[in-house]
């Protein structure tokens, strides 16, 4: 059995991505508008009314106005998979992380819209979520949680500074405080305080890492690093796309090693006697922290992962 996508702004980094994965998958037709008629609302409306299923790759707006133009359709809409910021937290969409809970997956299966996550706020949460369920993170803590992605992630305009040789190896951006991913992050990582975020850039393509340093004595149980650890393997032991690995002897980490997959690794690193510890998420940021994540979504949402 087949089923029919149309990729709405398929151009960009994670369109692209997204169909580079769906033309390896036989079972998928992708539908297709000529590039005169992208812009079309009419042959917009006459080919979303042929699909099981529209993916939104398009800026905040846009996906929005794609959104209306689907709801107009009636009986005949698609259901959607959003990947812009748009409805990451609006009401009457489902997150598409299927690991967030163990209840989630059946949340995504069942879903006329779905929200793919932002790429840090998917190391971020994977991090966060079990150990403030587990109680061993206040929802009200203050945290600080710091990531550095490739550049691809930033869009036509980086990718060509970088790949230009005009931009700096390395920088922080977004310092006004105020990035897109944090509201994500707050909801579905179940946090009640704002954290502070502060994302960075280096010069290389792919690859990610999401970090959050903890003073183990400031938080209420004073755990232990292992007991942070144990909280992390409880949640993802049976997931397919996440694992929880112990450091051993590892002082450093790179972000590439993931590229190209849609796998996220999580790993507590602990200074026992100085009652510290950073917990680490690894991925790639087009991978599970974008067109990975939404084929992982799709493919539940289509009933293709049975």
């Amino acid at each position: 059995m087949s089923a029919r996508v149309f990729i709405d702004g398929q151009s960009g980094t994670t369109g692209l991505g997204i169909q580079a994965r769906l033309e390896a998958m036989p079972e998928i037709v992708l539908a297709e508008l000529p590039p005169e008629e992208r812009k079309n609302p009419a042959a917009k409306a006459d080919i979303l009314r042929t699909v099981d299923l529209a993916i939104l790759c398009l800026p905040n707006a846009a996906a929005e106005e794609s959104v209306a133009l689907i709801a107009g359709l009636g009986n005949a809409a698609p259901r959607v998979l959003d990947a812009s910021t748009a409805h990451r937290v609006a009401p009457g969409w489902v997150y598409g992380f299927p690991e967030l809970t163990p209840e989630q997956g059946d949340k995504i299966r069942g879903a006329q819209h779905v929200s793919n996550p932002g790429c840090y706020a998917t190391g971020a949460i994977a991090l966060l979520r079990p150990l403030v369920d587990a109680g061993l993170i206040p929802a009200d803590f203050p945290l600080s949680i710091n990531a550095v992605s490739g550049y691809s992630g930033g869009g036509k305009t980086m990718i060509a500074d970088f790949e230009g040789g005009h931009a700096p190896h390395f920088e922080l951006y977004a310092l006004g405080l105020e990035h897109k991913h944090v509201p994500e992050i707050m909801v579905y990582g179940g946090l009640t305080r704002r954290p502070i975020f502060v994302p960075s850039v280096g010069n290389f393509a792919q690859g990610m890492l999401v970090s959050i340093p903890l003073f183990l004595d400031e938080l209420p149980e004073k755990p232990e690093a292992e007991e942070l650890n144990a909280a992390l393997a409880a949640r993802y032991g049976e997931t397919a796309n996440i694992r929880v690995l112990r450091p051993d002897d590892e002082t450093t980490l790179e972000p590439e090693s993931l590229n190209g997959s849609n796998d996220l690794e999580l790993r507590v690193f602990a200074n026992p006697a100085r009652r510290q510890a950073v917990i680490v998420a690894k991925l790639d940021n087009l991978g599970k922290g974008a067109s990975g994540a939404a084929i992982q979504n799709l493919r539940l949402m289509l009933g293709l992962d049975e």
